[in-house]
């Protein structure tokens, strides 16, 4: 008798691709396969995201798709978009059979068996501590450069954000449990730990009358010998502390390269976003992290178009692209999400006009992103050695650790070498090297 099947597909961030993991882990544990063709598995789990709109969009379009090959498949929506919308999903699309928030991934297998009770489920708790108790249980070899969450939720409340109602508020894993995932990964041949959160920089605990926060997580982490390297992401600029600055002094395993949102270079625009920081104080982090390592690099986060956007606004945004240089960035036009303050503002800016700004604005951050990469054409570089190229098994893919991704020409790599190469060419995206 052959084992029921699963196909698992993501939307979104990060912490969404570790989640998946998990629940990969909790499906193979229950007995079933999982099946890379959709079409063919009796379950599909979509597990989703809210912060875009097109993120919605397209998990209702895929699962249109899937049914036109459904006949007796489950369908689960799972993750931010299912905590949203709630039950309100099964009006908008009969197909799906069960619903669950981001907080309750370890009561899937419970659900699924549930099915033959009662054909919908729905769970929408917030319930974290025991959804980490549970998959900190669910351990699979993820990979040379694995995932780790140490905090989820937010109380930031960022005007345009739906993560407080999505994710709930803050939360730190305990840290026995997280130096537990560690040794498991390190033992499964991971070299590279990112350190995950909405707010990772947020991370604090008490541990033994003690109080943990991110850089004291850090140096316990740094301890292991078989761990190459540490990066952490995402970071909110009100959670950068001195003490987590200097850090990237002293410790050699934390990598040089930081993800620090900033979402527009306007104090006035900041303000109506409720980030909570002005751009002076943005610069002044910035100043302090140059100071700590002369050599570090900053990548962020750009909404181009918010409610309320002048032309002024808008050209403050470029001053300090150019000023910080970002090597790296993610950039969106401003859409509304449902419930949230932004969501009620007057918005009088045209379409057309933020397309325009988001192109002008990519455009730097790639003539940036491409000036920085030539700096390395002709130089010696470490790179983690991630895996071996698919399409062209005569290349291996690896990272600096400023986060480049490198290209090498060889027959001699294995995954998880940490191989000095020469750069020899490269472009906005990647840099090339033979060895």
């Amino acid at each position: 008798m052959s084992h029921p099947t699963f196909f698992v597909k993501s939307y979104g961030c990060q912490m969404n691709m570790y989640d998946s993991k998990k629940i990969v882990s909790i499906l193979e544990n229950k007995g079933l396969r999982q099946n890379k063709d959709i079409e063919t598995a009796d379950l599909v789990v979509f597990n989703t995201c809210n912060i875009r709109d097109k993120a919605a969009h397209k998990l209702y379009s895929d699962i249109g798709r899937v049914n036109k090959h459904k006949k007796e498949k489950t369908i689960a929506v799972v993750g931010c978009v299912a905590q949203a919308e709630n039950e309100e999903m099964f009006n908008k699309n009969k197909s799906i059979d069960i619903v669950l928030g981001p907080q309750s991934y370890h009561l899937l297998p419970q659900m699924i068996d549930d099915l033959k009770q009662n054909p919908k489920q729905l769970n929408t708790e917030f319930i974290v501590n025991e959804k980490f108790d549970y998959l900190s249980e669910q351990k699979r070899k993820q990979g040379v450069s694995s995932y780790l969450t140490i905090q989820e939720g937010c109380d930031k409340f960022c005007s345009f954000c739906v993560v407080p109602y999505t994710r709930g508020p803050e939360y730190s894993r305990p840290l026995i449990s997280l130096l537990n995932e560690v040794q498991f990964l390190t033992d499964n041949g991971a070299k590279e730990i990112v350190l995950l959160g909405q707010n990772v920089n947020a991370y604090n605990i008490s541990h033994h009358g003690r109080k943990i926060n991110i850089a004291d997580l850090i140096e316990e982490i740094s301890k292991n010998k078989n761990l190459e390297r540490i990066r952490y992401t995402t970071s909110h600029p009100i959670n950068m502390s001195d003490d987590l600055i200097k850090l990237h002094a002293t410790n050699e395993k934390l990598m040089p390269f930081l993800h620090l949102p900033v979402q527009s270079g306007s104090s006035n625009i900041l303000k109506k976003m409720n980030r909570k920081y002005d751009t002076n104080l943005y610069r002044k982090i910035i100043e302090k992290l140059k100071a700590a390592n002369s050599e570090i690099e900053i990548s962020s986060d750009f909404i181009i178009g918010y409610p309320g956007e002048t032309d002024d606004d808008f050209k403050k945004t470029l001053d300090l692209v150019s000023e910080i240089k970002f090597t790296q960035s993610y950039s969106f036009i401003y859409s509304a999400r449902p419930g949230t303050k932004s969501s009620f503002e007057e918005d009088k800016t045209p379409l057309s006009i933020k397309k325009e700004r988001l192109s002008i604005l990519q455009d730097k951050l790639k003539d940036i992103q491409f000036e920085f990469n030539k700096t390395f054409c002709g130089k010696d570089i470490d790179v983690l050695i991630e895996n071996q190229s698919t399409s062209n098994p005569e290349y291996f893919f690896g990272r600096t650790p400023f986060m480049q991704s490198v290209y090498i020409k060889s027959q001699e790599l294995n995954p998880g070498d940490v191989k000095n190469v020469n750069i020899s060419t490269c472009n906005h995206k990647n840099l090339y090297a033979s060895c």
